[in-house]
């Protein structure tokens, strides 16, 4: 929840607390602060517990949070103990703290402190600085959100939370950590929504199923949370009216936010996707992206390459559009570019790099091009490779219509700074995989784009290797089809990136400072 939402369901509460129940209307008498399957979680007093669970229902607001409160400002006498939260992030640590925070005042839990520290610690003789977020409570106990190494579960003792367990990295290692905890009372949670059928928090739900493990299960799909009351909390929060025509039309554009049924069902339904499943996750691109990232769409009807004022109509979308956010690129940094080729059925994506430092690349913005002419395109490409700051080298697609346009590229700029890819299972597994790497370091900037978390979904695995089938299709944004082209694109441009720098002589580009960029989604023309 944002500070927005917070504080009205703070105020919500406040009403509720002051005024006798049976005078309050109807759509408020039914109100409680828990739902539910959250009140379940609460009553359910088993040394480990473990849920699946559907996305953004309020699971770790109302269960891990709540009850890390509950807990926490309990005297040891009562039942009360430290409690310790893992994410995968930083910003699931910040957000929980933050909903604790929020329980706490509402509870009139007497608070200490509410504390951020940083420490830096030796990992495998890596230095790596760790950020602890820590509220303290006048009973001696406290939060603790840490990040996400199994490590950090050592010299600790009380309630281990494992939160969207499926997407850490090293899970099996962070729960045998968290174990130990039971040896002296303590307790463990694990809770996650599905990551595929092979990932090993499935494997432990079976385990459950088949008897080998005692542990208490709980399963709430999204259904289930409507079912529960979650869309009409979801009104209270909002301010609008509740009605079963509006809920069933909620359900319908959360689901059709999807762009296969298998995400849906994965994600939603709590159904784990069979095979080998999605290369990468959600929550693994999510991780890695950063809104306000400019992404341009350059479309036109498909009788476009007749125009004869094409040239006219090209010059001008890269003088209002594509200009500026290569102007507001910051100019000492080197630039790499991939390029993802498609003539009408599919996109046409370039995507640019820039080096932040030595372990981190971000994107400036993404350019995607729909029904756009081969002189065209080629137009739009030169005027990137020219303008950029320090253009450092270029991989692009060169199988069927884009080998034309690749060869163009060469001759114009030369074999050093450009290469022509084709793009086969060999090179999939070489580049998709340091790709994939490069998300998992969090070595990218990505924008925030649901067509870019599409894409990458439609990349799987055949034989050990990423592998995007032929007939693998979404539907994106702008209504057309995409074929993984901003996943592509991407991957080229990260195999640009690690390039050797060329050592000979050339022409670097320098401008200077821009004086400003845009800084929102820019959409066709």
């Amino acid at each position: 929840m944002d500070r927005s939402e917070k504080e009205r369901a703070l105020k919500l509460v406040e009403e509720v607390q002051k005024t006798r129940t049976s005078e309050l209307p109807d759509e408020i008498r039914e109100l409680r602060l828990l739902l539910p399957y959250q009140a379940r979680w609460h009553e359910d007093k088993s040394p480990v517990r473990i849920a699946e669970k559907s996305r953004r229902i309020g699971f770790s607001w109302g269960c891990l949070a709540a009850e890390s409160v509950a807990e926490a400002a309990l005297s040891k006498e009562a039942g009360g103990m430290d409690q310790f939260y893992m994410g995968y992030n930083q910003r699931m640590a910040a957000e929980y703290i933050g909903d604790c925070a929020f329980f706490a005042e509402i509870a009139g839990a007497a608070v200490n402190a509410i504390d951020v520290e940083k420490e830096t610690v030796v990992i495998e003789d890596e230095r790596r600085d760790i950020i602890t977020y820590r509220i303290t409570f006048a009973s001696g106990f406290k939060i603790e959100a840490l990040s996400s190494n199994p490590h950090n579960w050592r010299g600790r003792q009380g309630h281990a939370r494992i939160d969207e367990a499926a997407f850490h990295k090293d899970l099996t290692e962070l729960i045998k950590g968290a174990l130990a905890f039971l040896m002296w009372g303590g307790r463990v949670d694990i809770v996650s929504t599905h990551n595929s059928e092979e990932n090993h928090f499935n494997q432990l739900i079976r385990d459950i199923q088949a008897g080998n493990l005692n542990w208490s299960r709980h399963r709430v799909t999204f259904d289930d949370a409507l079912r529960q009351g979650f869309y009409r909390r979801v009104c209270l929060i909002s301010g609008n009216e509740w009605s079963e025509e509006g809920e069933e039309q909620y359900r319908a554009e959360v689901y059709a936010t999807y762009p296969n049924r298998e995400d849906a069902e994965e994600e939603l339904s709590v159904m784990p996707k069979r095979g080998s499943g999605a290369y990468f996750s959600r929550i693994l691109v999510e991780n890695c992206m950063e809104p306000d990232i400019p992404v341009l769409l350059f479309s036109r009807e498909s009788e476009f390459f007749l125009n004869p004022d094409r040239e006219l109509i090209t010059r001008g979308w890269i003088e209002e559009y594509l200009k500026p956010v290569i102007d507001a690129m910051p100019p000492d940094q080197r630039t790499a570019l991939g390029q993802d080729f498609g003539r009408s059925g599919d996109l046409s994506d370039i995507w640019p790099l820039q080096e932040v430092r030595k372990d981190l690349w971000r994107t400036p913005f993404l350019l995607e091009m729909r029904n756009i002419p081969f002189d065209m395109q080629q137009l739009v490409l030169f005027y990137i490779i020219d303008n950029v700051p320090l253009f450092h080298h270029i991989k692009l697609d060169a199988r069927g219509n884009g080998q034309s346009h690749a060869e163009a590229a060469i001759q114009r700029y030369g074999e050093v700074l450009v290469e022509c890819v084709m793009t086969s299972a060999s090179w999939y597994g070489l580049h998709m995989t340091a790709w994939h790497q490069a998300y998992e370091d969090q070595s990218i900037v990505a924008p925030e784009s649901e067509d870019i978390i599409a894409d990458h979904r439609l990349v799987v695995l055949k034989d050990g290797r990423p592998f995007i089938p032929p007939d693998a299709r979404a539907k994106g944004s702008d209504g057309g089809q995409r074929h993984a082209d901003s996943a592509v694109a991407g991957a080229m441009a990260w195999a640009a990136a690690r390039e050797e720098a060329y050592e000979g002589t050339t022409e670097i580009h320098s401008r200077p400072p821009p004086g400003g960029g845009i800084r929102r989604i820019l959409r066709g023309f």
